[in-house]
């Protein structure tokens, strides 16, 4: 049926009157006349009768009242944007493409927030393995997380923050005992982290400006696999500043500017643009964000 017929029956059930049903609805009693007749014949019963001056419904109308207004809710719900949202009922898993150091500084942020109100919201983590795929096109990833790019031309995205990069020690290191300048920071033996072997990157290219260059004595895949050769050995790696710093102090770990010119990392978040008026999705993404920018606001989080 026509949903244009419910509202104008819900109308005629709620005033009684032709005229008055009309008002409501912004149209002409003579509209509304011909749509009561088509009603009339869908419903086979009349629906309002004359009395006296006024109409009053019949047994039929009367059992459809409540049937017709709740129905016009639940498609009015359906049909608004976000309305009627509610996530203590939502059940979804998401899943998030990101690196392992930031998956470990925003994980218990963001489990918390997000079970404080969805106790049925799941989250799958996936590495970046797939990082410049079609997971947001096919839908496999819900939200890529990270330093952003290779993104299809219609993904949307989100500038999160701009995080400079640290290097990072154990903290009997002998960088520690002077001035940690260009020259001590290329002389000591450094840790890559690439998930492809790769052993040049922004580092490199700023000592060679200068003149300079390290040995990168190994190469391992993950952040938080180099945090805990770094504190195992005399080697050096990299790291963002100000995160994870509970994690930093525990491993006996400490932090140091890098000498070096470098731009600070810009973080952001991408999704398909299918999820973008997806309430349930918003919802997520909020809370996403909001853990990256303030990873100490949750109870289990990392914190100093």
């Amino acid at each position: 049926m026509d949903l244009n017929l419910l509202r104008v029956l819900d109308a005629l059930l709620q005033e009684n009157s032709v005229t008055r049903a009309a008002e409501h609805l912004g149209t002409s009693p003579a509209a509304v006349s011909r749509t009561l007749a088509r009603l009339r014949r869908a419903v086979g019963d009349p629906l309002l009768v004359r009395a006296g001056q006024g109409m009053v419904p019949t047994p039929r109308a009367l059992e459809l009242r409540e049937e017709v207004s709740a129905l016009l809710r639940d498609c009015d719900n359906v049909l608004r944007p976000g309305a009627g949202f509610d996530p203590a009922h939502l059940r979804r898993t998401f899943t998030v493409q990101t690196s392992d150091l930031l998956l470990a500084g925003l994980t218990g942020t963001l489990t918390e927030r997000i079970h404080a109100e969805a106790p049925h919201v799941d989250v799958v983590f996936l590495s970046e393995a797939l990082e410049g795929g079609p997971g947001l096109r096919q839908g496999s990833v819900d939200v890529e997380l990270g330093v952003l790019g290779h993104l299809d031309p219609e993904i949307r995205t989100r500038h999160l923050a701009r995080m400079p990069l640290v290097g990072i020690a154990r903290s009997g290191h002998p960088l520690f005992e002077g001035r940690i300048d260009a020259r001590r920071f290329a002389a000591a033996g450094h840790i890559g982290i690439s998930r492809l072997g790769k052993r040049l990157g922004p580092i490199d290219s700023a000592l060679a400006e200068l003149g300079l260059r390290r040995r990168v004595a190994v190469v391992v895949p993950s952040h938080t696999g180099a945090m805990v050769l770094a504190r195992d050995t005399d080697l050096v790696s990299l790291t963002l500043a100000d995160w994870l710093p509970g994690t930093v102090a525990a491993l006996g770990l400490r932090t140091f500017p890098i000498p070096l010119d470098l731009e600070p990392l810009d973080l952001g978040m991408a999704w398909h643009p299918r999820n973008a008026a997806d309430p349930g999705h918003r919802w997520f993404r909020e809370h996403l964000a909001a853990s990256v920018l303030d990873p100490s606001s949750g109870p289990g989080s990392d914190g100093p």
